[in-house]
């Protein structure tokens, strides 16, 4: 997640005033909520290089992961039951492929780019209903061959899934996709909205029960956040190449900081990444300590560490490429993220890792 932009904030209180309305409604404030919703929608869609009427609001991007993955498992159910995914999709993508059918995952390298042959024959095999391809990784930021692995797919007969969660609103969405899913709240818009996105060529079916709504899944749709999802996607569109450019300074930055740091791995691909995501990780580091060291000292970042305290189990993105799992940080720049912020934390880390070591009584292994 990212910080609420200022102008998805404007925006969603605006909307609370002027779409407070169920936008199903005939009267006059349920035409405005309607009017709004519809505008938000176009405006999503020309972003994500959609028609208007391929996109379909969910109340999360879980609820439009599941919905994509078993929505196509079921249309085409006659087909089969495989989905071939890289084995570092997004836990919504592989709970959902497990639920529904018959998940085939595909390794990736070192950097955390999926092998793209390997991709290629697995979906030309007999019984693939869905294929299943981040556009990048939220966790280390690598870019993955979308536009490759699309030519495989479409060569198969097979629909893509491109999970745009990490990326959409930071880099651009790459074409190629039969579904698509992106993650509002990571290019800095308010929880309630998910995105999903189908071509108009593409079978699906909704796996829920049949519903009253405006969507084809079930519930209503949050018109402000809707609204303010649209307005920061726009905002973030108009200026990506000055953001991308700044971000992608500042992200080099801190990654030759950790590189610096004894026993530390920097992790993901350097040049072929997001322009907002550091990943790296500290042998003799519990992943939840120097997170804590880290918030004490003002700094907000997350972890896929090994050994969580809700699973106990390291981070399946990280094992999948063969790194270090103990002692991981993963830092998210926001758009409006400051020279002077990123010094500091880049003054604060080496000790904050050193500080964690000793209290482990790890200092000087």
């Amino acid at each position: 997640m990212a910080p609420v932009h200022p102008s998805g904030l404007q925006a969603w209180r605006a909307a609370v005033d002027e779409g407070w309305a169920d936008p199903r409604r005939l009267h006059r404030e349920g035409r405005a909520a309607r009017l709004l919703l519809e505008g938000a929608r176009e405006s999503i869609a020309a972003d994500l290089g959609a028609r208007t009427e391929e996109i379909v609001f969910t109340g999360s991007h879980t609820e439009a992961v599941h919905a994509a993955v078993l929505g196509t498992l079921r249309a085409r159910r006659r087909v089969g039951t495989r989905v071939v995914a890289s084995a570092v999709e997004h836990s919504s993508v592989l709970h959902a492929a497990r639920f529904g059918g018959d998940p085939f995952l595909i390794e990736v390298s070192e950097a955390g780019r999926v092998d793209q042959e390997a991709f290629a024959d697995a979906v030309g095999t007999e019984g693939v209903a869905l294929a299943c391809l981040q556009s990048a990784n939220g966790e280390v930021g690598t870019l993955q061959p979308v536009t490759g692995v699309s030519e495989a797919t479409r060569a198969s007969s097979v629909p893509l899934l491109v999970d745009a969660a990490a990326s959409a609103g930071h880099a651009p969405v790459p074409a190629g996709w039969d579904l698509l899913t992106a993650d509002p709240r990571a290019w800095g818009a308010p929880a309630g909205l998910g995105v999903l996105g189908i071509r108009a060529n593409t079978r699906w079916v909704s796996p829920s029960p049949a519903d009253d709504g405006t969507e084809k899944v079930p519930g209503t749709v949050s018109v402000p956040s809707a609204l303010a999802a649209a307005v920061v996607l726009r905002s973030l569109s108009a200026a990506r190449a000055e953001t991308d450019s700044w971000r992608r300074e500042l992200t080099g930055r801190i990654r030759a900081v950790a590189a610096t740091i004894p026993d530390t791995q920097v992790v993901g691909d350097p040049d072929g990444r997001l322009p907002h995501l550091v990943t790296f990780s500290c042998l003799y580091v519990d992943g939840e300590a120097i997170v804590d060291d880290l918030d004490r000292h003002g700094y907000a970042v997350g972890s896929g560490s090994a050994c969580t305290a809700s699973t106990l189990e390291p981070s399946h993105v990280l094992a999948a490429m063969g790194v270090l799992t103990h002692g991981n940080v993963r830092v998210g720049l926001p758009v409006d993220v400051t020279r002077q912020a990123v010094e500091g934390f880049c003054a604060v880390l080496p000790g904050a890792v050193a500080r964690v070591r000793a209290m482990l009584g790890a200092d000087g292994l």
